[in-house]
């Protein structure tokens, strides 16, 4: 069985681009145990990231807050949306 698509959305705003995907897999694996997989990408339009998180294999959870690379504790998809959005709404407030 494939990962499973649940949750996919794109906008484009005032220079930015914040993009969310979420997938759930068949099974759990080590670098991710509550068998979530994501990315979670705000950033101007230019590519540079302002905010990024994501498990990539080998890596398990994590978040870019500019080229910096920080350990995230992921709970549920919930408390990552919550934790994406306020990071976004600080990191872009703090930029202008």
């Amino acid at each position: 069985m494939k990962a499973k698509l649940i949750y996919h959305d794109k906008r484009e705003n005032g220079g930015y681009i914040t993009e969310v995907v979420i997938w759930e897999l068949p099974t759990k694996t080590p670098d991710r145990p509550h068998g979530i997989k994501y990315r979670c990408f705000h950033g101007k339009k230019s590519g540079r990231c302002i905010v990024r998180y994501d498990n990539e294999t080998g890596k398990g959870d994590h978040k870019h807050i500019g080229s910096k690379e920080l350990p995230y504790e992921f709970t549920s998809v919930e408390q990552l949306m919550q934790d994406f959005i306020s990071d976004i709404r600080r990191l872009t407030r703090e930029e202008k």
